[in-house]
């Protein structure tokens, strides 16, 4: 043992089931003997990682630190599924992504295996991650109205990185591939959705224009950003970055779920002009706004689909909090998104 017991050095999270011991933590870090974990608690958000935030103090010194740790492989439970990433070749795609320009947090240490399981350590960085205070708070009043412009600065720098460099292994569907993954899934829930279907059907017409493939962040919106005084802060969660399309990223931070009801349509922050200035201002060029909408429709499809799949996790009792159980219930929402979509692109 270093120091005191686990139970004494995890302070806020020593009855949370799951929770990681504190000599799993410091092993871990390598922290010498007499170093202990204060603070141990439980973020909310993320149904497909656990967050932890946590301090390790020693020397004098207390460090702000969080932990993000796979809970257990659900990908085999459901067809289709996209494998998960390693959490190794997440962490070179963060370090690609410093480099390119992007904030992101810093790696500070990696876990494979037991006691801690597949597992980042991340250096802790301060800013607000909440939508609706992001949204609301007063204090960010003048934020909000440089930050779609500077989202769309960020995604200009990550989709400048070279896709040599990027992991071996990165997930790289073509459109049809992709397309028949998401059919697989419509399938495999029973095709319940018609609206989701029609969707899907649509978009096999419609193909993407002529672009270069880009490193996609794949989940790029409010609720993955830090954003405080200074603006963007860092970018979270790499968890569903992917070798795709430019206005993929762009049209996932407008889709109707992102905006948490604002009638701003980046974010729920700012206007589709302000974003693709900004990505303009970076890569010379941006995709056109009916690119957008056709990519809207695929996010709308997505979040149907995703809505689904948390839900059968949650039946099948592979995760039986109401976490997943509260997404499930927002496939209705989804299936609206697509309809109105439809409309407007004149399908």
């Amino acid at each position: 043992m270093r120091g005191t017991s686990a139970a004494s050095r995890a302070t806020h999270a020593q009855d949370a089931p799951g929770a990681p011991s504190a000599d799993a933590l410091l092993a871990c870090l390598g922290a010498p003997e007499g170093f202990e974990v204060e603070s141990l608690r439980r973020l909310s958000g993320g149904a497909n990682m656990e967050t932890w935030a946590f301090d390790c103090c020693g020397a004098g010194r207390r460090r702000p630190l969080i932990l993000r740790r796979r809970p257990g492989e659900t990908a085999a439970l459901i067809p289709a599924l996209s494998p998960a990433m390693p959490l190794a070749a997440e962490a070179e795609l963060m370090g690609l992504a410093r480099r390119a320009g992007l904030p992101v947090p810093t790696v500070v240490a990696q876990s494979a295996g037991e006691p801690l399981g597949e597992a980042l350590i991340l250096s802790r960085v301060e800013g607000e991650a909440l939508p609706q205070r992001i949204l609301r708070d007063e204090r960010l009043a003048t934020v909000r109205g440089r930050l779609a412009f500077e989202c769309g600065e960020a995604l200009g720098n990550l989709h400048s990185v070279a896709l040599d460099e990027c992991p071996a292994g990165l997930r790289d569907l073509p459109w049809d591939a992709d397309l028949d993954r998401l059919q697989a899934l419509c399938d495999h829930f029973g095709n319940p959705s018609p609206a989701q279907q029609l969707g899907l059907n649509w978009l096999r017409e419609q193909r993407p224009p002529s672009q270069s493939r880009v490193l996609c962040h794949g989940d790029f919106r409010l609720g993955n950003l830090l954003i405080g005084q200074g603006g963007l802060q860092a970018v979270l969660d790499w968890e569903l970055a992917h070798i795709g399309y430019p206005a993929e990223d762009l049209a996932y931070l407008c889709a109707n779920v992102w905006r948490f009801g604002s009638e701003s349509p980046v974010g729920g922050f700012g206007d589709y002009r302000q974003l693709l200035d900004g990505y303009r201002s970076v890569r010379g060029t941006a995709p056109d706004l009916d690119d957008i909408k056709r990519w809207e429709l695929y996010a709308a499809l997505g979040w149907g689909l995703v809505c689904l799949t948390m839900l059968e996790l949650h039946d099948r009792g592979a995760d039986p909090g109401l976490e997943r159980a509260a997404v499930g219930r927002r496939c209705s929402e989804a299936d609206i998104d697509i309809l109105l979509l439809l409309e407007e692109l004149g399908a």
